[in-house]
């Protein structure tokens, strides 16, 4: 047993509502003082009153140890992990026989309130038809123990005034003091960002890395498509994380996320994620038919994606009084949601390593890049941790990916409309000349996930990682498709069986991306990465 929290405190203080709350979200077991009193008496005793007396005469003749009697036996059965609450004790001797018996474990929490807050809520339960309580408070203070309880605030570790309290407010404010949030200075999360314009790669990265974390999130929508590499062949998730299909760890879709039910229903069936495994936030947004036909035009003039990522964000911006569709007023998905800020809140808790997996690149940032020629939300790494609910104090790594030759989608016809700018052009051909790589084989790679449209391809754009390094502030970045430079590098398992030009350019990126290149993905492949990461 890890901690053995003995809460104390007159009736209607709050005990027995915040040692729930305690069960349901740290999973802390709960054991009752009134059920160990039926189980010493053999007896089943469901009125107050006759709890009372018959807690006073065991009380006297074990002098307050019939509780600790009962809780070691209760407690010998529990795991060394779990947290145990006691609701509740009532006199000092029963707290001194459980700090004998339990030692530092012991916490004891006291809460109390005003004689009037007290009273009313005492009124309140009668009226809420609450069985086996006395007519009134008044009754109930004939009880001398239950008269003199708030004495125990003298020997209490910590005390709480629930006045003007919600059940909420209390238990906030007693995790805090018990310390289950967490050292809020723990620095649990880690960020995976595009640094160009989609499409860098991410996919391959994050399901390498994504075996090492507690928690899988990702915010984002089905615009985006990340490619994995799984033992049945390439797999793409557009709303799932990465490493989904590769792992065991919790997945968490964020508010942020904007999700087409159907495409990720079918997902989850391909990934197997059962549904204790998954949580939804219930504001994500969700994306309808409707939203899909609303930016058909979008796809004839910006190139974009069409899949209504745009128009369901618009929608929910706009429509704030007429009422937007989110996760949880989606029947299907209702398995799946929950609530973000508790999953996040108990990964912290329990100090365990978070991966947060972004989508698209920074250089399609709403705010920060070359507008029109944008997607729908910021693609930063502030960006990704607004959506996710994760305070940048949190934040540990953040890596930074960058393939060779940055692409963007084809051009959305010949009428002079462009998907977005690229600095120095290339074509598919020069790419296969200068690598070595069989021509068809990279057209028939360099397809968009998503629209599965023939992407345009430039020279690496030495101002966009300096841009994008800028406003992401990465301590590590990843170079993928290094087999683009040179076709040799597809046989590389460490740095320096790269060729030398590639060594090169990795050593030019580090400078003008001010961060060393941790990660380096060679191919397409389950053995593609070379690492060479210090944490």
């Amino acid at each position: 047993m890890r901690r053995l929290i003995v809460l104390s405190g007159p009736v209607a203080a709050g005990k027995s509502e915040l040692a729930n709350h305690l069960q349901e979200r740290y999973g802390a077991q709960v054991l009752h003082t009134a059920d160990l009193l039926r189980e010493h008496l053999g007896a089943r005793v469901a009125d107050r009153a006759a709890l009372q007396r018959a807690g006073d005469r065991l009380d006297r003749k074990t002098g307050g140890r019939w509780v600790i009697d009962a809780l070691v036996r209760r407690c010998d059965a529990l795991d060394e992990s779990a947290i145990v609450v006691v609701d509740s004790v009532r006199i000092k001797t029963q707290v001194d026989a459980i700090r004998e018996a339990f030692g530092r474990r012991v916490v004891h929490l006291h809460l109390t309130a005003s004689d009037k807050t007290l009273a009313d809520r005492y009124e309140k339960r009668n009226a809420d038809g609450r069985t086996g309580e006395l007519a009134s408070y008044e009754q109930l203070w004939k009880n001398r123990t239950e008269r003199q309880v708030n004495r125990l605030a003298v020997d209490a570790d910590i005390v709480i005034d629930t006045d003007r309290n919600s059940e909420a407010d209390i238990l906030v404010r007693a995790a805090t003091h018990l310390r289950l949030t967490g050292n809020r200075t723990d620095r649990l999360v880690d960020v995976l960002v595009g640094g160009q314009y989609g499409s860098e790669g991410k996919g391959n990265v994050a399901s390498y890395l994504a075996p090492e974390y507690g928690l899988l999130v990702r915010s984002g929508g089905p615009n985006a498509g990340h490619s994995v590499m799984t033992d049945s062949g390439k797999h793409v998730q557009h709303h799932l994380p990465s490493g989904s299909a590769l792992c065991d760890a919790p997945i968490l879709l964020t508010a942020g996320a904007v999700i087409y039910p159907p495409d990720l229903l079918e997902e989850i069936a391909l990934s197997k994620v059962e549904a204790d495994r998954l949580v939804i936030d219930e504001q994500a947004t969700i994306i309808t038919r409707a939203h899909k036909r609303a930016e058909a035009k979008l796809a004839r003039t910006i190139g974009s994606t069409a899949s209504g990522v745009g128009a369901a964000t618009a929608g929910r911006i706009m429509g704030r009084s007429s009422g937007a569709r989110l996760a949880k007023d989606v029947a299907e998905l209702r398995p799946f949601v929950g609530s973000a800020g508790k999953v996040i809140e108990e990964a912290f808790a329990a100090g365990t390593r978070i991966f947060v997996e972004g989508t698209q690149g920074t250089g399609l940032s709403l705010l920060h890049g070359p507008f029109p020629h944008v997607t729908s939300r910021d693609t930063t790494v502030a960006g990704l941790l607004s959506e996710a609910g994760v305070p940048p104090a949190r934040l540990r790594r953040t890596v930074m990916v960058c393939r060779t030759y940055p692409i963007r989608v084809k051009n959305p016809d010949e009428a002079g409309r462009t998907s977005g700018p690229m600095r120095h052009e290339l074509t598919w051909e020069i790419i296969a000349e200068r690598s070595g790589l069989d021509l068809q084989e990279l057209l028939a790679q360099e397809l968009t996930s998503t629209t599965h449209r023939q992407r345009r391809v430039a020279e690496f754009d030495w101002a966009l990682l300096q841009q994008a390094a800028a406003l992401n502030g990465p301590t590590d970045l990843a170079v993928t498709f290094a087999d683009q430079l040179d076709a040799a590098n597809r046989d590389a398992r460490r740095f320096e069986q790269l060729t030398d030009d590639t060594i090169e350019f990795i050593q030019e990126v580090e400078r003008v991306g001010a961060a060393p290149v941790s990660l380096i993905s060679t191919r397409f492949h389950q053995r593609s990465i070379i690492d060479r990461r210090s944490w």
